[in-house]
């Protein structure tokens, strides 16, 4: 394979991956001895096994970072302060992108930044939908209030008010109320039932007075 038939293959493509440049008769050791020749010579970027962008100079499409993580490792959603981030929930920009998982909690550092993903039991693993982001791209995130939530049981002593004072969440009465009563209850954790009761207890002063207590 030559470099001009990768472009042509890969070009528009924020991400790829090895088994793509296998259609036809292509040889896969002379395919992967192609992919390690231009991860050399800086041409390809490797994520990680399997997973590949193009170099900047012939990407013509740039990869979000939600879309890196969804790729990084699945099954996983980008959630917690990445989530709350993009929803305009919590005010400052989040350096690391975080999101669930039900494989083991790990993290990735690439020349796209650092991805972070914790675990979560399989039946956790909800509330969370396919949206697009940026140039075509659609990824699996958290609705925003299960983003809040899996932080919370995330997070030691999450369900404090001290806690969800420090987020100094942003738009807090745009939270869904009966999301929030829902998933609580499908998680079956008391200690996500103490945190909705006291959200919604912040998201009511919002509406009644313009500020918490």
């Amino acid at each position: 394979m030559k470099f001009d038939e990768l472009l042509e293959t890969t070009g528009q493509l924020p991400l790829f991956r090895g088994g793509l440049l296998l259609a036809g008769d292509r040889d896969p050791a002379s395919v992967r001895k192609q992919l390690s020749r231009w991860k050399a010579t800086g041409r390809v970027i490797q994520l990680r096994r399997n997973l590949y962008t193009l170099a900047a100079p012939y990407r013509k499409v740039e990869p979000h970072p939600f879309l890196i993580a969804n790729e990084l490792l699945g099954p996983s959603y980008v959630s917690l302060e990445s989530a709350l981030a993009y929803y305009g929930h919590i005010p400052e920009a989040v350096p690391v992108t975080t999101s669930v998982t039900t494989g083991r909690t790990c993290s990735f550092d690439t020349p796209f930044g650092r991805f972070d993903f914790r675990h979560v039991r399989s039946s956790a693993f909800f509330g969370y939908h396919r949206i697009p982001v940026a140039n075509g791209q659609d990824v699996l995130m958290a609705r925003a209030p299960k983003a809040l939530l899996d932080l919370v049981y995330l997070t030691s002593q999450g369900d404090s008010l001290s806690f969800l004072k420090t987020l100094r969440m942003e738009d807090i009465e745009a939270l869904s109320k009966d999301e929030l009563l829902e998933y609580a209850d499908r998680w079956g954790k008391g200690k996500l039932r103490r945190a909705v009761v006291q959200i919604i207890a912040m998201m009511e002063s919002e509406e009644r007075d313009g500020g918490w207590s």
